[in-house]
C-alpha cells in the first residue's frame, strides 16, 4: 500500500477473469482451503486478476511471495511477503485485512491449511516456477538468543522494539512522547491525541492520589511522560524505570531542560533489581505484557512488595482472549519479541493473588482504536521522513502494525484495561473513598 490510499485499476465487472494466469491459479487455490468465494481481488505477478471487481486489491508480486507462504504459511508468512515488499495491497490496507478477518470467522473450520491444502498449493507453486528453497527471513525480524526472560533476552527485545531510536518515536507520536492508549473525553476536532494523552496522565495521577512530596515509582517510564507529568504537575518524587537505554536518555535530557533534576530520579534497570520500597505509588504503564506468563506472579508480587501498606499500584496492560492468548506471530516477530497477553481476568486475579486489592477496573479498548488511527495518520502523513530514517522495510512493518493493531482493538481481539489496586493495611483497610467521584472532573479541559 502506498503512503495514501490508490484506486484499483477498474476492471469489468464480473467475478472472475478468464484465462489460466496466476491469479485464477492461486484463487482456486484460497477458495478451496476458505470453503467460499475469494474475498479480495488478486493480481499476480504475470498481470492477470481474479475475484471480485470493487475493494482492495491484493498484488502478489512475484513468485517469491508464494514460495515464502509455502515454506512459512499463516500470519507470518503473509506479513513477510507484504513487508519485503514481494506482496502489496493497492487500496485500504485496513478494509483488507478487514474482508480477511470477516471471511475466517465466517469459515472457521476452513481458515486453517491441512494436509491436502498444502498438497495442493505445493503442486501450484511447482506449476507457477515458485517452488525452491526457504527465502530468509526480513532483516528487520527478531533474532534473540538465551533463556526466555532471561535478564539478557529482556534487555535485548525492549532494546529491538524501543531503541529504533528517539528520532523515529519523535515522528510517530505527539510532543507528550507518551507510547500508550490515549483518553478520548471528547469528541470535538480540536481535541487532539496529545489532548487524549493529557488527559490519560492526568487520570492515572487522580487514581495514584498523587500530592506534593509522593512517592511514584514508574516502571517501564517509556519516554517519561508519565514521570514528567507527575513530577511538573503534582510535584511527586518519580524514579523512572526503563530497560531501554534511548529512553532513558531521552528522559534525563527531558528532566534537565524542565529544572527536574530534584524530584526526578532515572534509573536503567530490570524490574528485578529494583530494591527498596516503600513508595506511596506504583505505575506501570503498558509493561506488564512485556514481563512473561510464568514470570507474571513474581512481577505482581514485585509490586505488592515495593507499595507501602494503603499505597496504590496502578496498572494499565494490554489482554488477548482465552483462545488467543500471546502477542501473535507478527507482533513478537517484529513488533515486542517475547510479548504475552493474557486474558483481563487472569490478570486480575494475578495481582490479588500477590495481595492485593483491585478497587477498579476500566477498559480503555474503543480508547486504543482512535489512539492507533492518530499514530497510523501520522506515519502515513510523515510516510518518506519514516522511510529515510528507519528504511522501507521497517516502515512497512510499522504500517502493518498499526494498521492491524487498530483492527484488533476495534474486534475485540485485543483490549487494554486500566488496573487499580491498593496495599491493604493490617485489618483490611484500603484508604480509598468508597466513591471516589473527582477522578473524571474536567478531563477535557486540561
Amino acid at each position: 500500500m502506498s503512503a495514501t490510499p490508490t484506486t484499483p485499476t477498474p476492471t469489468t465487472p464480473t467475478t472472475r477473469t478468464t484465462g489460466p494466469g496466476a491469479a485464477q491459479r492461486l484463487a482456486a487455490l484460497v477458495e478451496s482451503a476458505l470453503g467460499g468465494p475469494l474475498p479480495l481481488r488478486l493480481r499476480a505477478w504475470d498481470g492477470s486478476e481474479a475475484g471480485p471487481p470493487e475493494g482492495p486489491v491484493v498484488v502478489i508480486r512475484s513468485r517469491r511471495a508464494l514460495r515464502r507462504l509455502l515454506w512459512q504459511p499463516g500470519e507470518l508468512g503473509l506479513a513477510q511477503a507484504y513487508i519485503t515488499g514481494e506482496i502489496d495491497v493497492e487500496g485500504d490496507l485496513a478494509e483488507g485485512l478487514r474482508t480477511m478477518w470477516a471471511a475466517a470467522r465466517e469459515r472457521p473450520h476452513r481458515a486453517r491449511l491441512g494436509l491436502a491444502d498444502l498438497a495442493r498449493a505445493t503442486g501450484t507453486a511447482v506449476r507457477l516456477g515458485a517452488a525452491g528453497p526457504r527465502p530468509p527471513a526480513p532483516a528487520s525480524q527478531a533474532r534473540l538468543r538465551g533463556g526466555l526472560h532471561s535478564k539478557a533476552r529482556d534487555r535485548a527485545a525492549i532494546s529491538h522494539h524501543y531503541d529504533l531510536s528517539n528520532d523515529f518515536y519523535g515522528l510517530l507520536l505527539d510532543e507528550t512522547m507518551a507510547y500508550s492508549c490515549g483518553y478520548w473525553v471528547s469528541d470535538e476536532p480540536d481535541f487532539t491525541p496529545a489532548d487524549a494523552q493529557h488527559a490519560k496522565l492526568e487520570l492515572i495521577c487522580r487514581k495514584l492520589d498523587l500530592v506534593p512530596g509522593a512517592r511514584l515509582l514508574d516502571i517501564g517510564c517509556g519516554w517519561g511522560s508519565l514521570t514528567l507529568y507527575a513530577a511538573e504537575r503534582h510535584q511527586a518524587q518519580v524514579t523512572a524505570v526503563t530497560l531501554a537505554e534511548e529512553q532513558a536518555a531521552h528522559v534525563r535530557e527531558q528532566v534537565r531542560e524542565r529544572g527536574l533534576t530534584h524530584r526526578v530520579e532515572v534509573v536503567c534497570q530490570d524490574y528485578r533489581d529494583i530494591t527498596g520500597g516503600d513508595y506511596d505509588a506504583v505505575s506501570t504503564v503498558e509493561m506488564g505484557e512485556h514481563v512473561g506468563d510464568a514470570e507474571y506472579p513474581a512481577f505482581a508480587a514485585a509490586l505488592h512488595r515495593l507499595v507501602r501498606p494503603l499505597g496504590r499500584v496502578f496498572v494499565q496492560q494490554m489482554s488477548r482472549g482465552t483462545k488467543a492468548p500471546g502477542g501473535g506471530a507478527f507482533i513478537e516477530a517484529y513488533i515486542a519479541p517475547d510479548m504475552h497477553m493474557r486474558p483481563l481476568g487472569s490478570t486480575v486475579a494475578l495481582l490479588e493473588g500477590a495481595g492485593l486489592e483491585v478497587r477498579s477496573v476500566e477498559s480503555l479498548r474503543e480508547h486504543y482504536v482512535r489512539t492507533v488511527a492518530a499514530w497510523h495518520r501520522t506515519l502515513e502523513e510523515r510516510w518518506d521522513d519514516v522511510v529515510r530514517l528507519v528504511g522501507e522495510e521497517t516502515a512497512r512493518v510499522w504500517r502493518l502494525y498499526l494498521v492491524g493493531g487498530a483492527l484488533a482493538f476495534e474486534e475485540r481481539r485485543m483490549g487494554v484495561d486500566q488496573i487499580l489496586g491498593v496495599r491493604p493495611a493490617v485489618g483490611g483497610a484500603a484508604g480509598m473513598p468508597a466513591t471516589p467521584r473527582d477522578w473524571y472532573e474536567g478531563l477535557d479541559r486540561l
